[in-house]
């Protein structure tokens, strides 16, 4: 069961991640998500950085949905000036909002990637439901309320993960 918690990847940042090395493994969409994976959590709108990033990976026809477990209007403010798709009160690590992205982006389920920062949400969610995940470092520390209990419980699996062999990055 805990191996469903083992992302098939980890990198530092989405910018680690280009679309080039996507495109060569026929990766076509990116189901990611928001806070501390793409911008701190408290921060309410895209740094520039990640403005050209959402650029180069349309630029390339790589489609991106921002699938979040926050509320509608902190996702919306986010994601419409990109110009791109979002799914707001996710619910993951529940399956529906994967599903749902993946038929929004009328992809295969292996031309898709799940970028997030978390475990227990993202890369779980993104496991369950059969997509290739991307674990990443989240961008800050601090964490809201329930990603505080999350991180607690994150810590213990990658600490057994890492007893048994099976990551080799550090935490």
């Amino acid at each position: 069961m805990l191996n469903k918690f083992l992302p098939n990847e980890h990198v530092d940042n989405v910018f680690d991640i280009r679309p080039e090395e996507l495109k060569a493994k026929g990766i076509k969409g990116i189901i990611t998500d928001l806070d501390n994976t793409l911008v701190a959590w408290d921060v309410k709108e895209a740094t520039p950085e990640i403005v050209q990033w959402f650029k180069v990976m349309n630029e390339h026809g790589i489609k991106v949905t921002i699938t979040s477990n926050n509320k509608q209007e902190r996702v919306r403010v986010f994601s419409q000036p990109l110009d791109t798709s979002f799914i707001y009160s996710a619910r993951k690590p529940l399956s529906y909002a994967f599903k749902k992205a993946q038929k929004q982006m009328e992809l295969k389920k292996d031309e898709i990637v799940v970028v997030g920062d978390q475990l227990l949400t993202d890369v779980l969610g993104g496991n369950f439901a059969g997509f290739h995940t991307i674990l990443v470092v989240p961008i800050v520390e601090t964490d809201g309320f329930f990603t505080r209990f999350n991180r607690k419980i994150e810590r213990r699996i990658l600490k057994w993960m890492r007893r048994k062999g099976k990551i080799k990055w550090e935490e």
